[in-house]
């Protein structure tokens, strides 16, 4: 009677176990600080941007000097030149701000550059990730810099460098 209950235990516990789900952590932010190319395009993109934002400060300045230059003519000019300059001040601002939407908006220039540079990049750790997760039986892996609020992980359970591994870095 021991031994079937002894071996019934066994049993269960092992089926217990092999139904356990595993789960992994990775740190994304770790990952892309070790790949080069997502350096490179970071700070493409971050040249790009300064390029852009200065274009459209000149445009803000020209805005602005436009105003400046119109206060202290003010008194000197007629109603009509007076509308002429307000309305050349407001097409100068409108501009920078197009100029602006145009650039940084949310379908703007920079975002579409950033997909453009960023997604192939992000697919293949996707895919290097999907791969792990197939390879070793993860149910669930979590990233640790995505604001997921993780007080405490095992560092055994985070696979970040098998990620670089796999993505031959």
């Amino acid at each position: 009677m021991k031994k079937i209950m002894l071996l019934t235990a066994c049993i269960i516990c092992s089926s217990i176990i092999g139904f356990a789900q595993k789960y992994a952590l990775i740190d994304m932010e770790y990952i892309f600080s070790r790949i080069p190319a997502y350096e490179m395009a970071n700070d493409q993109l971050n040249q790009v941007s300064k390029k852009w934002q200065a274009e459209v400060d000149a445009l803000t300045k020209q805005a602005k000097d436009l105003f400046t230059q119109y206060q202290a003519e003010m008194v000197y000019l007629s109603d009509e030149m007076k509308k002429t300059k307000e309305k050349e001040i407001l097409a100068k601002e409108k501009e920078a701000a197009d100029l602006n939407r145009k650039y940084f908006g949310s379908e703007g220039e920079l975002y579409k550059k950033r997909e453009s540079l960023l997604s192939p990049i992000q697919d293949e750790i996707y895919n290097a990730v999907k791969e792990l997760s197939e390879e070793k039986g993860y149910v669930l892996i979590l990233d640790r810099a995505s604001g997921v609020n993780i007080v405490y992980a095992s560092p055994s359970i985070d696979i970040s460098d098998a990620v670089l591994k796999k993505l031959g870095y």
